[in-house]
């Protein structure tokens, strides 16, 4: 029904929210930590590069799912029809 469509959609929608958070959270302690090595503080170089490079996964895992739950979105919405 088309109730139960819209609660799907809803629940999709705050997974992505969700993720998106994540993809924050893991770019602002990338950064923190790029900003404390510069100034000199007490972090590592390659504790820096691991971090940026969490960073960057989780972003791009994040907009496969995204590009998937799109493709998805389109089919449902073409069979609609």
């Amino acid at each position: 029904s088309k109730e139960n469509f819209e609660k799907y959609l809803s629940g999709i929608a705050n997974t992505l929210k969700d993720a998106i958070s994540k993809v924050n959270d893991q770019q602002i302690q990338s950064d923190t930590m790029t900003e404390k090595l510069i100034n000199g503080g007490n972090v590592d170089l390659h504790e820096v590069m691991i971090a940026s490079q969490k960073a960057s996964i989780t972003l791009n895992a994040t907009m496969e799912v995204r590009n998937k739950v799109i493709e998805a979105y389109q089919e449902i919405m073409r069979m609609s029809v």
